[in-house]
């Protein structure tokens, strides 16, 4: 009845605050690089990093692959030593998607890593637009827990991203979430859940999340904005100008943000 949170680490500073905050609250947890960031941090430097921090971390620590959308991503993560992949083919018709995953699946479980795949789309992409939500409801986008089950036998995936109300970015409104959904997948697959746009959920939101199959939760947006708040906050101060001092700043400020995230989800 917990979930592991997994934040992603975009830099250096973001990877401080995450495995420094899991390490003061002696909780493990789930650092990632989404392939959506490879721009910012290409995996080939930032990945090795993140398994060197993960194995002399004082707590357990998974590293993921988050969003992986193309394969050469996908085995890049596998050849660096992660710990569990991505495949993320849920913007391909169903029967694709369930091709890609198998095969990575596949390849994962002879290196001993986990697989995480998406049935069903959040309305927004995962870097926080809109675009998918034109001329579509969000029901549209939920995740059937019969298409759920069937696809979980058939792939043989160790946990599966559902949409049920959840968007990426940043919320303008609480998010109305279909816990129903979780339920009825959780019971359908026997899987652990994973819940993807998770920033900006209110508590109550994520513990009834977690209390119907929920067991790990992404969170991004909100931490790296307190960072940026936190980075604005010491450049406007006057006080120095060093970019360490800024750096330093914002990894604080995401350090704390990602304490409370954990104290919700455990």
């Amino acid at each position: 009845k917990s979930a592991i949170g997994m934040f992603n680490a975009t830099g250096f500073d973001s990877l401080q605050a995450v495995i420094g905050a899991a390490e003061e609250l002696n909780k493990p947890v789930i650092i990632a690089h989404a392939e959506v960031h490879n721009v910012y941090n290409d995996i080939s430097m930032v990945g090795p990093a993140m398994v060197a921090v993960a194995q002399n971390a004082k707590v357990p620590v998974c590293v993921h692959l988050d969003h992986g959308t193309s394969l050469d991503m996908v085995y890049k993560a596998l050849r660096l030593g992660f710990t569990s992949v991505m495949m993320d083919a849920s913007a391909m018709p169903y029967e694709e998607n369930l091709r890609l995953t198998k095969m990575i699946t596949e390849a994962a479980h002879s290196m001993n890593v986990s697989v995480e795949a998406e049935l069903g789309r959040l309305v927004t992409g995962e870097a926080g637009s809109g675009e998918e939500m034109v001329g579509a409801k969000a029901e549209d986008f939920y995740t059937r827990p019969d298409e759920a089950e069937a696809f979980c036998a058939a792939t043989g995936i160790d946990a599966l991203a559902i949409a049920f109300g959840t968007a990426h970015g940043f919320y303008a409104a609480q998010p109305k979430l279909d816990f129903d959904v979780v339920k009825n997948c959780a019971k359908a697959t026997g899987l652990p859940l994973v819940m993807h746009g998770g920033s900006g959920v209110n508590e109550e939101g994520f513990k009834k999340a977690i209390e119907n199959g929920i067991r790990k939760i992404n969170y991004y947006s909100y931490m790296s904005k307190a960072g940026y708040m936190a980075a604005k906050a010491a450049i406007e101060s006057g006080k120095s100008s060093y970019l360490h001092d800024v750096e330093y700043a914002a990894m604080q400020a995401m350090k704390e943000d990602v304490k409370k995230a954990i104290k919700i989800f455990s």
